[in-house]
């Protein structure tokens, strides 16, 4: 009997889902939800939120440089959230804007699959929504009414940017021009 060689496969050509942005989602999804079950969900929404403002001001800045304006209008606030999440392959778009608020839809997580179960990696949509309407706008609160992190088919997030009756009774997290 004649043995055949044996064909090895090479480790680089097997098939697995394992790229960059695949490792970052879940690196950021165990990261979650290790903080989830440690400190809570607060507190986990509140570590995360740390990071969401920091990013939200170098975005800030970065569009602002780029359009080589000092300060956005709400116009241009509006246009920064839905481009910026379309950019990181979120599906954002503007469902009502006007003096008082921005409210958004959004059809696909940029986290995408995810996200799912750690409702705290949505404070960096918060934080970022929220950081960027305050910076230019002088004030914003953000309420996540909706997320795919908590089982929704798709996200409702609303950004107030004036403290009306409606955004005070708004359970949300609120941002000031720094």
């Amino acid at each position: 009997m004649s043995s055949l060689p044996v064909k090895e496969t090479s480790i680089g050509n097997i098939d697995i889902s394992l790229e960059r942005d695949v490792f970052l989602r879940t690196l950021i999804r165990e990261l979650s939800g290790a903080l989830q079950e440690i400190v809570g969900l607060e507190e986990a929404s509140g570590f995360i939120a740390i990071v969401g403002q920091s990013m939200g001001r170098q975005i800030d800045q970065e569009y602002k440089s780029a359009l080589n304006l000092s300060n956005l209008s709400r116009e241009q606030v509006a246009d920064v959230l839905v481009d910026l999440k379309k950019r990181i392959k979120g599906d954002f778009y503007i469902i009502e804007e006007n003096d008082e608020k921005i409210v958004l839809g959004n059809r696909t997580c940029p986290f995408a699959e995810k996200v799912i179960g750690r409702p705290s990696m949505c404070m960096m949509t918060s934080n970022v929504f929220g950081s960027v309407a305050a910076e230019n706008l002088g004030y914003a609160k953000v309420e996540l009414q909706e997320t795919i992190a908590s089982g929704a088919s798709g996200c409702r997030v609303v950004v107030y940017l004036k403290q009306t009756q409606e955004a005070q009774e708004a359970k949300g997290r609120e941002y000031l021009k720094g």
